[in-house]
C-alpha cells in the first residue's frame, strides 16, 4: 500500500486551509498568506532578483516547478520572515509546516557590499524600490558575493512525508519569499541580519574641489532627510572650529606694530571664544546652512555630499523649526560635527 495520502482537489484544499487559518486567527496568530499571483510570482526588483537567484540552484531543479505552481495558486497560506528564519504553512493534502533557517550574511561580505555601494544609494525610497545604479544592482544581486544566500547557507525542513529535502512545499515557501519582497523588500535585509540603512550614502566624502582637505564620512544624506532646527548647539568634549576669516576686526591705531599685534591677539581670542555647533535642542535650517558654511561647499557640492538634489537642500534651508531626525541620523550628524571641530582646532 502507498504511504501517500489520497488526492484532494485544489479547490477543496484551499477551502480546508481557509478554515484552519481562520481558526488560528481566532486564537491570535498573525496569519500572513501569499495571495494568488497568477503566472508572475514577483514583479519588483527585489522579488524577481530573489526568484532568479533561487533558480540558479541546480540541486533544486526537479522540485522548483511544482513549488512555483503551489505559490502561484495561493497554496502558501502563511509565510513569516524573521531574522535568519522563515516559518510557513503550505496547503497540500493537508496543511504542512515549513521551517527554513538561513545563516546571517558574514560581516566581511557585508562590509565589502557596503564599500562597493558607497555613495550609490542616495535614499531609502530608492533602495527599497530597487531604483539603483547598474553597479549597485550587480553588487547586491551577485550570485556569489551578493545579499542572497547560497545553498550551504540554507537549512530546509518540512513535516510532509516526502523524503526529499527540497519538497514542493518548501519550494513554494521559497517562491513565496519573492512575492513577499514585492511588498516588504526590507525583509531581505532582516533575513540576512544586516541593516539596510547602512547602504544609504555610506562613506560619502567631501568633493575634492573643496579646499577643506579632511573628509567627512557617515550617513549625511539620511541625517538631513527629515526635520532639522539650529540654535547654535554645543557638543561635549569637542574643540572649536577656527574660521579662516574673522568677523571682528581690531581698531586701527597709528602705530603699525600695535595694530598688527592687536589683530593677532583678537584672532586668538576669537578662536577661543567661538561658539560651537550645538545640536542639544535639535537640528534646524540654521544648522544645515552652518554646516555647509563650515565645509565651504557650494550648493551643488553640498547636495552631492548629502546625496540629494540642489532643490531639496535649498528647501531644507528655508524650513522653520526643528527637523525631526531618526536616532541613527542624529548620531551620524554628531560624529561628523566632532570631526569638524577636531580638524578646526
Amino acid at each position: 500500500m502507498s504511504h501517500w495520502p489520497p488526492y484532494v482537489s485544489v479547490a477543496k484544499r484551499h477551502a480546508n486551509a481557509k478554515k484552519q487559518m481562520d481558526r488560528l486567527r481566532k486564537k491570535g496568530k498573525n496569519i500572513q498568506p501569499i495571495e494568488k499571483t497568477g503566472r508572475i510570482i514577483a514583479k519588483s526588483f527585489w522579488g524577481k532578483a530573489w526568484c532568479d537567484h533561487l533558480e540558479t540552484f541546480s540541486d533544486y531543479d526537479n522540485r522548483l516547478p511544482r513549488g512555483r505552481t503551489y505559490a502561484r495558486n495561493g497554496s502558501v497560506c502563511h509565510l513569516e520572515i524573521k531574522k535568519g528564519q522563515i516559518n510557513a504553512m503550505v496547503s497540500g493534502s493537508e496543511i504542512y509546516k515549513i521551517k527554513v533557517n538561513i545563516k546571517p550574511l558574514s560581516k566581511n561580505l557585508w562590509q565589502t557590499i557596503r564599500k562597493k555601494c558607497a555613495g550609490g544609494v542616495s535614499s531609502m525610497l530608492e533602495l527599497l524600490q530597487g531604483k539603483l545604479s547598474e553597479n549597485v544592482m550587480q553588487t547586491v544581486t551577485n550570485s556569489q558575493t551578493g545579499l542572497f544566500p547560497q545553498p550551504d547557507d540554507i537549512d530546509l525542513n518540512c513535516d510532509c512525508p516526502d523524503w526529499a529535502t527540497m519538497c514542493k512545499h518548501v519550494a513554494a515557501a521559497l517562491y513565496g519569499i519573492g512575492a513577499r519582497l514585492d511588498h516588504s523588500p526590507e525583509l531581505l535585509f532582516l533575513l540576512r541580519d544586516v541593516d539596510h540603512k547602512e547602504l544609504i550614502a555610506s562613506q560619502v566624502k567631501i568633493p575634492s574641489s573643496s579646499h577643506l582637505k579632511p573628509h567627512v564620512s557617515g550617513d549625511l544624506s539620511d541625517i538631513f532627510g527629515i526635520n532639522l532646527e539650529l540654535s547654535d548647539l554645543e557638543l561635549p568634549n569637542s574643540k572649536p572650529i577656527v574660521k579662516s576669516q574673522q568677523t571682528h576686526q581690531p581698531k586701527k591705531r597709528s602705530t603699525t606694530k600695535v595694530a598688527s599685534r592687536k589683530t593677532k591677539n583678537t584672532k586668538i581670542a576669537n578662536s577661543k571664544t567661538r561658539r560651537k555647533i550645538n545640536i542639544s535642542r535639535g537640528i534646524t535650517a540654521y544648522h544645515v546652512k552652518k554646516l555647509q558654511k563650515e565645509l565651504a561647499l557650494t550648493d551643488s557640492e553640498f547636495a552631492q555630499l548629502l546625496g540629494k538634489n540642489i532643490a531639496t537642500v535649498r528647501n531644507w534651508k528655508k524650513m522653520n523649526g526643528v527637523l525631526n531626525l531618526q536616532s541613527t541620523s542624529l548620531q551620524a550628524l554628531k560624529e561628523n560635527i566632532y570631526r569638524l571641530n577636531d580638524k578646526g582646532s
